[in-house]
């Protein structure tokens, strides 16, 4: 045979945009004349480790296709946050809701670390946040638990927009 003792050929990779996390697979059952129904649904978490991040959920009969499928939904949800100048914390104290959740996100200083548990960390893991300090307050579903800290990352605002929204210079509001 020709191709003894070679490697067989592989296509070269491209590499990926953004890095994924799977933050949790639920299985739902539909309830037919036949007996129950599974199906799967996924919640996937993707960003690139520089201030962007997005989410997306996909539901299919088999675990690998709802994760194919909110990988999908995830690449058409990214949105930059906000971070400090050296990227490494959030700017100020945000409060972010969804449902019964509540997620608390403050600035903490060098060498703290990523402060926060199961969604919130690999929200703020993926957005490229080095040190900071969160807290989930309410229910601790980690659907809501997601959307609850994407908002409270939506609503940060760096100091110069808060200047330009108050009509003011930076050193006015320092």
């Amino acid at each position: 045979m020709a191709n003894e003792g070679k490697k067989p050929f592989r296509r070269p990779r491209e590499p990926k945009e953004f890095d994924d996390v799977v933050v949790s697979i639920n299985r739902v059952s539909k309830t037919v004349k036949g007996g129950r129904r599974m199906r799967f649904a996924a919640l996937v978490v993707i960003g690139d480790h520089k201030g962007r991040v997005g989410f997306g959920m996909g539901k299919a009969a088999e675990v690998p296709d709802a994760i194919k499928k909110a990988t999908e939904a995830a690449n058409k949800n990214v949105f930059r946050v906000q971070l400090t100048d050296n990227n490494r914390t959030v700017p100020s104290d945000a409060l972010g809701k969804h449902g019964a959740t509540s997620v608390v996100l403050k600035p903490a200083a060098p060498g703290t670390g990523v402060i926060a548990g199961g969604a919130v960390r690999s929200i703020l893991e993926l957005a490229g946040v080095s040190d900071v300090v969160s807290k989930v307050i309410g229910s601790r579903t980690s659907v809501n638990v997601v959307y609850a800290t994407l908002d409270a990352l939506r609503s940060m605002r760096t100091v110069e927009e808060v200047a330009k929204l108050r009509g003011k210079k930076i050193s006015e509001i320092r």
